[in-house]
């Protein structure tokens, strides 16, 4: 029975219960027609349960997965939990509990809050990355890179986290810091880990974000993580010696201008080349640079600090000697770790050059001008003291000087990624770990796929790097045990995978989360993959979604699906503030979501979010404003009730209905200007929830009730609108309107209302609809509209469309707001 009052805390309790008993949110996955996947980044399940910013992410891509159903498409939103990693066991470390007693209670509380708030979920595929059904098949991703190629072993220079006890990402160091432990400065620590080839695929992953339905901000974000760049690999001789210093440069047109070289304080030939001489001075300076920060040793604002090594290298231009220099400007994980330095043309080497009064040589002279003084001139010119270049501009020059140099072999075009290898293993408990073990007679040994999953044990001591090792180290039943190969004594690798692994696939375990015999079905990834709209946070721009397409593009070439990029669509919601400020548990002004669920509903909650401000920017939470969206949810109720008891009351032989105090539409056809406004709403809705527009599509639901609550009378199409209008944005009370309209099962079996286009505009003209000259009718439409919207308008009139029935237009006449005529035959 439909509710009198609006009481959300009865209304929402009642649809969910109905979604629920008759699982209205699940999904036919084989027998849907018209596929459409919806999805969400899944949620980390803290301890302290759902957040407001949570609620304003999920609200958002629930608004898309319920638009489109109501268009008519088979829609699949699912939800699941990213649970393993070391957010939840630092957490669990804090509180002295075990994470797996820990994450369950967590979950449960995140799925109570997410049905509280009516998102359109499909709990029946839930994933959850601890559940060792699901982290079988990450393991198994691992066992597939490692045979192709893409998963190695390496000693190489990681970022060592002193709080986390592990190896971080480098996307995961915010300026020389953690990005977990602001404050904490990241060590530089030279480690045997486990690597993915990501660089493999460093162009592709470049190439398609020129296509991909993407915010230019993100794509943006992943160009310059790339960070493609062209030049040479330029070879100096070493006197004396049978080698050369490799440098890249992105600039050759400049090496007449290279006065000196610097190597950064990590490379490898520093040993070999300083003398006896400057070693003690050296080696004390490489000591200074270990402990610097990043951030710090490439801040151009800082001065510049440098040793001579007391070597040369022979400029392969001009056969001139220049000194060789160690500096802490210049960083061993960018190009070869050593560089030419031109201070003429770049100004960090200017400042270099001009700290230790070492040459400055200009080899590019301005078009048109001079350079400018006391810094270097970073442009493009005309060549000079370049012998048999001069006179060239310097970009025909930095093509002939690399084709020249590549001819005597000591120069080869290069292009170089900023991008590095991801880096897998982490040296913490609360993650799935790599399923290889180690043989001192058969090497490294993957566990054998029929023995997956490698089972992360239940241990009472999971701390990270205590003096017995890493957690699985020395847990002895864990890490001893056979090698596969050989039957041999042998001990399991001790290190889980980064968690960002288990979020890098998740989407297409989804709608195969029910097969136990493979990771994904293929029938179903084939019929629901790519992603149609992922919603997400920008601070996973680099990381996480730089994973995801790298690991589709990986699986495309094994032939393990057909696609290369995860998402059609990837829209980054924006950020809440409130009262002004940044929320934070510091400033005590956290939104927990229950609180103004069980003051206002779900559904205020829901309006308000989504009402702050454009949801790709976000907005400003102000306890002051949410009651205004509950008073319109109040009265929306009110006019339904009463106009549709004051229609059942006006029935032949009813009892006359009460008289209440403002006058309520009678049952009956719209007016003109309400009709008007109808169309106009139904169009404007639906354009700005596809372009995320929900602030002004909910100021426009609000402008049309007025309009309905003043008109002289409504029909059904007017009411039905309005709340299949409202079902994306408030989908509890959507559902109670249509039960109060005589409907029965959820609107969301209903269909988009269909707009006029005559309909949907104010200044109009009346244009004169001509068939071979003849006047067949006359439609209403904005004064200067296009010859396409007047053609669309004349082709929905009825009049028209009977007389153009059967016959091909073969012309259009549009003489600007007086006619269109149609020729066909």
């Amino acid at each position: 029975m439909p509710i009198k009052s609006y009481d959300a805390h009865q209304i929402e309790a009642k649809w969910q219960q109905y979604w629920q008993v008759h699982r209205v949110h699940e999904t036919d996955l084989r027998g849907a027609a018209d596929p459409y996947y919806v999805l969400m980044m899944f949620p980390y399940p803290s301890a302290e349960g759902l957040h407001v910013g949570n609620v304003y992410a999920f609200t958002g891509a629930d608004i898309q997965g319920r638009y489109q159903r109501l268009r008519g498409h088979d829609v699949f939103e699912p939800m699941g939990f990213d649970a393993f990693g070391i957010h939840s066991e630092n957490f669990a470390l804090r509180i002295n509990t075990h994470p797996m007693k820990l994450i369950p209670r967590n979950v449960e509380n995140f799925r109570r809050q997410l049905r509280m708030m009516g998102l359109m979920l499909d709990w029946s595929h839930e994933v959850l990355t601890p559940d060792p059904d699901y982290y079988k098949w990450t393991q198994w991703i691992f066992l597939q890179l490692y045979k192709h190629g893409l998963a190695y072993r390496a000693t190489a220079p990681v970022n060592w986290c002193p709080k986390c006890h592990t190896v971080i990402s480098n996307e995961q160091v915010v300026d020389g810091e953690c990005e977990r432990h602001p404050g904490t400065e990241v060590e530089r620590r030279e480690m045997e880990q486990w690597f993915f080839r990501t660089t493999k695929y460093a162009q592709r992953l470049l190439d398609n974000l020129d296509w991909i339905d993407w915010s230019d901000i993100t794509r943006n974000a992943q160009r310059n993580w790339i960070g493609r760049s062209e030049g040479a690999e330029v070879d100096f001789r070493l006197p004396g010696r049978d080698a050369a210093l490799r440098v890249y440069t992105t600039r050759p047109d400049t090496l007449y201008g290279a006065t000196y070289m610097v190597l950064a304080p990590e490379h490898p030939l520093v040993g070999e080349l300083v003398s006896e001489e400057q070693r003690a001075q050296v080696g004390a300076y490489i000591e200074r640079a270990r402990k610097m920060r990043a951030a710090d040793r490439t801040d151009e604002e800082r001065e510049k600090t440098g040793v001579y090594l007391g070597a040369e290298a022979i400029n392969p231009v001009n056969d001139q000697p220049i000194p060789i220099w160690i500096s802490d400007y210049v960083l061993i994980e960018y190009g070869t770790g050593a560089i030419m330095a031109v201070p003429a043309h770049d100004q960090r080497d200017y400042q270099f050059a001009s700290q230790f009064d070492l040459p400055i040589i200009p080899v590019i002279r301005p078009t048109g001008g001079d350079p400018p003084e006391g810094e270097a001139y970073v442009g493009e010119g005309v060549m000079i003291n370049s012998g048999p270049y001069d006179g060239l501009p310097s970009q025909d020059c930095l093509r002939k000087i690399t084709h020249d140099l590549a001819a005597q072999g000591v120069a080869q075009p290069r292009v170089q990624y900023r991008l590095r290898d991801w880096c897998i293993s982490r040296q913490r408990y609360w993650g799935p770990p790599i399923p290889m073990i180690h043989c001192e007679k058969c090497g490294i040994v993957p566990v054998p796929a029929e023995d997956l999953p490698v089972r992360l044990p239940e241990i009472e001591d999971f701390r990270p790097d205590t003096p017995g090792g890493k957690p699985l180290e020395r847990y002895k039943p864990f890490y001893e045990t056979t090698c596969p190969t050989c039957g041999g004594p042998a001990h399991r690798d001790a290190d889980v995978s980064d968690n960002f692994l288990d979020s890098a696939w998740y989407f297409l375990r989804y709608p195969s989360s029910h097969r136990d015999d493979v990771a994904w079905d293929a029938e179903l990834t084939r019929k629901w993959l790519p992603v149609d709209m992922y919603v997400g946070g920008n601070e996973h721009a680099v990381l996480h979604l730089m994973y995801t397409r790298f690991l589709c593009m990986a699986f495309k070439d094994m032939g393990l699906i057909e696609f290369e990029e995860p998402f059609k669509k990837f829209r980054a919601h924006g950020l809440l503030i409130r009262e002004g400020g940044k929320m934070s548990k510091t400033h005590g002004n956290v939104i927990n979501p229950d609180e103004y669920v069980d003051e206002h509903g779900a559904d205020t909650l829901r309006m308000y979010l989504m009402f702050l401000g454009p949801y790709t920017e976000g907005g400003d939470f102000r306890d002051s404003g949410i009651i205004g969206i509950r008073r319109f949810l109040e009265r929306l109720h009110r006019l339904y009730w009463e106009v549709l008891t004051k229609r059942a009351a006006d029935a032949p032989g009813a009892e006359p209905a009460a008289s209440g105090g403002d006058a309520v539409p009678a049952w009956g056809a719209l007016d003109r200007p309400t009709a008007i406004k109808l169309h106009q709403t139904i169009r404007k809705v639906g354009e700005d929830i596809e372009s995320f527009g929900y602030n002004t599509a909910i100021a426009a639901l609000m402008e049309l009730l007025n309009t309905l609550r003043a008109a002289p009378a409504l029909d059904a199409f007017a009411l039905e609108s309005l709340a299949i209008l409202l079902a994306p944005f408030a989908p509890h009370e959507a559902e109670e309107l249509w039960e109060m309209l005589g409907h029965e099962g959820s609107i969301l079996a209903a269909r988009w209302p269909q707009y006029d286009p005559a309909l949907t505009v104010t200044e109009e003209v009346e244009i004169a609809v001509q068939v071979m000259g003849r006047l067949r009718g006359s439609v209403h439409v904005a004064r200067d509209a296009s010859e396409q919207v007047v053609r669309d308008a004349a082709l929905a009139h009825e009049s028209i469309a009977k007389h153009l029935a059967g016959k091909q237009i073969r012309r259009v006449i549009h003489v600007p707001n007086r006619l269109i005529n149609f020729v066909a035959n």
